[in-house]
């Protein structure tokens, strides 16, 4: 009876710690502006930052993360998609800021994602001092399986959206040449039609 209990708590823990500590955002991105996200980290803690453009223009963006005393510690420009680790120097607010000033009308979506601090650990798990047991061990396990399903989960749906967005882009542009050859073709036999009308037409022939 025990061990069923013991199992129902780490199961429930395991569900409830499925979702890492980060930051995850899709926003869009309006031409000739910039988008600015805050957060602040503690000093010696590592962060990563990931992100990627889902729709828009030519799928670019310009990317900046800067720390509290304004050194840039990552940047670069017209990225599709880019991950960057990174250690915090100090403690305080540390900037990330997207910028799509270059492009004149295409409007960017946006994926990232900001992960602050190591992963915490499974709450009940490791807190003893003797050897894990088997059953912690596999949910430590679990665990982990999840969050990596999770994460190729999360690029899969940002590859599909960006796949159909471009799918879309093609069947549009696709649909307008074939509006503009059907078009052409009807003018041209049209035009081949008055000519040869002309040619065949009788005209009046004046006899001395």
């Amino acid at each position: 009876m025990l061990r069923i209990v013991s199992f129902i708590s780490l199961l429930a823990t395991l569900i409830s710690g499925i979702h890492a500590k980060s930051v995850e955002l899709t926003f869009e991105l309006p031409d000739n502006a910039v988008e600015c996200f805050y957060e602040q980290i503690e000093n010696n803690t590592s962060a990563s930052l990931e992100y990627q453009v889902i729709t828009g223009g030519q799928y670019d963006v310009d990317v900046k993360v800067e720390g509290p005393n304004k050194q840039i510690i990552y940047q670069q420009q017209k990225m599709q998609y880019d991950s960057h680790p990174f250690t915090a120097t100090q403690t305080g607010i540390y900037k990330v800021c997207f910028s799509n000033e270059f492009s004149t009308f295409s409007h960017k979506l946006v994926y990232m994602e900001l992960n602050v601090g190591p992963e915490q650990p499974l709450p009940g798990v490791g807190e003893h001092a003797t050897v894990l047991t088997q059953l912690e061990a596999s949910a430590e396990e679990i665990h982990s399986s999840l969050n990596k399903i999770i994460d190729h989960q999360t690029h899969h749906r940002l590859r599909e959206a960006q796949s159909r967005k471009r799918a879309e882009d093609l069947n549009e542009r696709v649909f307008e040449w074939s509006i503009i050859e059907t078009a052409a073709i009807v003018i041209v036999t049209f035009g081949q039609v008055m000519i040869l009308k002309n040619f065949f037409s009788d005209r009046p022939t004046l006899y001395k």
